[in-house]
């Protein structure tokens, strides 16, 4: 039997087709200079930056029966173990139609009627040998296992972007890491200021809460950390931001497995994520270590701020 990664996760995987047009979206319309079929999905995409940043990174997830499928077979070609996902005939993936502007913003419109989430009866064998369970939205079908996992000792990651009510209420309270968009955590709470929201999604189980801007930059609050912090963004050129959050995370999961604090899991991510913004694709640029630490190095990397501070623009 292969061995059980250090990083698990389950949630969306996607064939994208992704369309790059030479004007930016707020203009209305454009001319295609570039189509593209990849894959995506914010747990795949997460684990394989876990895989592309030197950790081990395993997909636990619904699954097509037939061994030869195309999801499938890029998973294991992004070096994403696939040995533990259950299997069923019906399984298929999310579709997504991404349009990428000249600036490298993007609108996604997808199609997700497939079967998401994971099996009720993954192992307690497989669970407990893992460190880290990243899962997303779609987890809310599966609630169960995540409740199994964190109490067999794994850190809960939650990359949440959406709300299907009080099953994603209890999804977020049993992540340990709360990962999400600003603009989800300022509808989720009712709240204006970063400093505002981060208070309302900590709990006393909570290892970190993490608010992820885009070009803003990041707000966090930590176990161990003493305040609200703020850490700017990184100065690269945008090429395309598909698969950035999701860089993030598979990023901040490998930096947690490796024992960095709160501060220095965000700071790394938020480089592996500022690299992956420089290329096109959600896959095709994700970062190796060297390259992360490298940006992270530079002489204008970024340093967080306590928000007392912080001069905050977090947008309308």
């Amino acid at each position: 039997m292969p061995t059980i990664p250090s990083i698990l996760g389950f949630g969306a995987i996607a064939i994208d087709d992704i369309v790059y047009v030479d004007q930016p979206l707020s203009a209305g319309k454009g001319k295609v200079l570039q189509s593209t079929r990849a894959f995506g999905g914010n747990v795949a995409t997460a684990l394989a930056a876990v895989a592309r940043l030197g950790g081990t990174a395993g997909f636990v997830g619904w699954l097509a029966s037939a061994s030869d499928n195309a999801v499938q077979l890029d998973l294991v070609a992004s070096g994403i173990e696939t040995a533990f996902a259950p299997r069923h005939p019906d399984a298929r993936p999310v579709h997504s139609r991404i349009t990428v502007g000249s600036d490298g913003e993007r609108f996604i419109a997808y199609d997700d009627d497939a079967m998401l989430g994971t099996a009720p009866d993954v192992p307690d064998d497989i669970l407990s040998r893992a460190t880290v369970l990243i899962v997303d939205s779609y987890a809310t079908g599966s609630l169960d296992v995540v409740a199994r996992a964190r109490d067999l000792g794994l850190a809960i990651l939650g990359d949440i972007e959406w709300s299907s009510g009080p099953a994603t209420e209890r999804l977020i309270a049993l992540c340990d890491h709360l990962i999400v968009p600003l603009s989800f955590a300022r509808t989720a709470t009712g709240r204006r200021s970063p400093a505002e929201m981060l208070d309302a999604l900590w709990l006393p189980s909570r290892s970190a809460v993490v608010l992820t801007d885009g070009g803003r930059g990041v707000y966090y609050r930590g176990r161990e950390e003493t305040g609200l912090w703020h850490l700017p963004p990184h100065r690269v050129a945008v090429v395309d931001s598909t698969g950035a959050g999701d860089c993030f995370h598979g990023a901040y999961a490998h930096a947690l497995t490796r024992g960095a604090d709160t501060a220095g899991r965000v700071a790394f991510a938020a480089a592996a994520a500022a690299v992956s913004i420089t290329g096109r694709g959600g896959r095709e640029a994700l970062p190796t270590e060297d390259q992360v630490t490298q940006l992270l190095a530079s002489a204008n990397a970024p340093s967080a701020v306590n928000l007392k501070n912080a001069h905050v623009d977090a947008g309308a």
